[in-house]
């Protein structure tokens, strides 16, 4: 999950928090936030979700399966 590590990696430096403060934001272990970062761990579907609302960011951008980042505003 390269993707996922990657632009975890990126969303968290672009808000400028660091390792221990997003894991404290998530509620989970310092080491554990560092798994996801180093692609060694990957988060359940829950926490996936609860990251990529706290980054404001689709699922999909998040694990890789888009490179839009927003939800797309419906057409009219």
């Amino acid at each position: 999950m390269k993707v996922f590590s990657e632009r975890l990696i990126k969303l968290r430096e672009e808000k400028k928090y660091g390792q221990r403060q997003m894991a404290r934001i998530l509620g989970i272990t310092q080491p554990s936030y560092r798994r996801y970062e180093l692609g060694t761990s990957e988060p359940n579907h829950e926490m996936t979700i609860k990251i990529a609302k706290e980054f404001g960011v689709t699922v999909d951008y998040l694990v890789g399966a888009s490179d839009q980042r927003d939800v797309a505003s419906p057409k009219v």
